[in-house]
């Protein structure tokens, strides 16, 4: 591991610690937000101001991803993604001074998630290309993402109470930031024109077609994507049920602030053991941790839900963020261990799909089951299908893992 790889690992990480920042500075206020913007009051109008932006991150994650193998370039795409990312947060905190209603701020989050997935994916994409172990950089990529989520969190709630819009401001202001980061770090791609100059033939380079055509192919690929798709359909349902659970009168009766420090409960222990996790995937495999990481998961978010009083639930949202960590990374890294290198961009857009998926599920279903049954039935659902999934799913991690232990993961690529 070379000294300018561990110094773009810090950059890259802070870049996708910054885009989390961004969205997540929203979700605390979220049910004030959409009343600012036009929509009445109630969990529907959350539920389809974050669906928007996750709609789009599901449309344009593999287009991303693609486009940089075959350009062989990866950092402009990642700047003008988080600059466009930047500007459409402007548009939105612009749309009730212009007039305009909900349906113009749901049309401002679909084109935002389009350019913000890109900067995440593929600042993610570029931890791909780094030496030093698939597991230590999926491990730093979780880090950054739970940090992210950590932070935006806390400070979002409290920006929240301040005014409705001045999350939006402070994720604006990131998201540039993010942006200008992203032109400090060196291309590493496999693929595409930087990649192969020199000794390869142009004619050898991958196009569009080929990427997307090699990373379809890849036996075993489905396995992470199906566990990064119920995983974030649980985190899906947090930054949604959880806000309006935790700061419902029936329930806590928390403040906003309240809410995103709760939510920090889980985020903080779910950043702080990625890389220590990560790296240990390295070493024991890929199964341990993605299984039974996946299995307790899916029982402690159940037990959030039937808490009988708030010490509880906020104990149980910590170690909600301990199951999280341990199988995060692990699941990042069997993408990683899997596809053939000229194809990570498109695996990693392909991985955001199925996650981006996920959270449209979480909101979907958690916001839908909420409001016909109420939170415990919601928490039931969420916490038994991510159970589900984990154990049907146990045979074929046990077939593919064994195929990418530490042997071949924790060296240089």
């Amino acid at each position: 591991m070379t000294s300018d790889d561990r110094e773009d690992r810090r950059r890259l990480g802070a870049v996708v610690l910054a885009v989390l920042v961004s969205q997540v500075l929203l979700y605390p206020g979220v049910p004030d937000l959409v009343v600012e913007l036009g929509a009445p009051a109630g969990i529907d109008a959350g539920m389809w101001f974050l669906v928007a932006e996750f709609a789009a991150f599901v449309t344009f994650a593999v287009v991303w991803g693609a486009a940089s193998d075959a350009l062989g370039r990866r950092v402009p795409l990642v700047v003008a993604g988080a600059l466009g990312g930047a500007a459409s947060y402007a548009a939105l905190a612009a749309v009730p001074r212009l007039g305009l209603g909900f349906s113009a701020a749901l049309v401002v989050r679909v084109v935002g998630g389009s350019l913000t997935i890109g900067a995440f994916s593929l600042a993610i994409t570029m931890l791909m290309d780094l030496g030093g172990g698939n597991g230590r950089n999926m491990g730093a990529a979780g880090l950054a993402i739970g940090l992210g989520a950590a932070v935006g969190s806390v400070v979002g709630g409290a920006l929240a109470d301040v005014g409705p819009f001045y999350p939006v401001y402070a994720g604006a202001v990131v998201l540039a930031g993010a942006g200008l980061l992203a032109t400090t770090v060196d291309d590493r791609t496999t693929g595409g024109t930087s990649a192969s100059s020199g000794d390869g033939d142009a004619d050898d380079e991958p196009g569009f077609r080929e990427v997307i055509a090699r990373a379809r192919e890849t036996p075993g690929l489905l396995v992470p994507f199906a566990f990064g798709f119920v995983d974030r359909l649980t985190a899906g349902f947090f930054a949604l049920v959880g806000v309006y659970y935790f700061q419902d009168p029936a329930t806590f009766g928390l403040s906003a602030t309240g809410a995103g420090a709760t939510l920090a409960l889980f985020f903080v222990p779910f950043a702080l053991l990625q890389s220590p996790f990560g790296s240990l995937s390295d070493r024991i495999g890929r199964f341990v941790p993605v299984v039974l990481g996946s299995i307790a998961y899916g029982i402690v978010t159940i037990g959030v839900g039937v808490a009988p009083v708030y010490p509880v639930a906020a104990g149980l949202m910590t170690l909600v963020g301990v199951c999280g960590a341990l199988m995060a990374p692990a699941t990042m890294a069997l993408v990683t261990d899997l596809v053939d290198p000229a194809a990570r961009g498109a695996a990693m857009g392909a991985f955001n799909v199925f996650g981006s998926l996920g959270f449209l599920t979480g909101f979907l279903v958690g916001g839908g089951a909420t409001g016909a049954f109420g939170y415990r039935a919601a928490f039931l659902a969420v916490g038994g299908l991510e159970l589900a999934i984990a154990l049907a799913l146990l045979p074929a991690v046990r077939a593919v893992a064994p195929r990418v232990g530490s042997a071949s993961s924790t060296g240089d690529d």
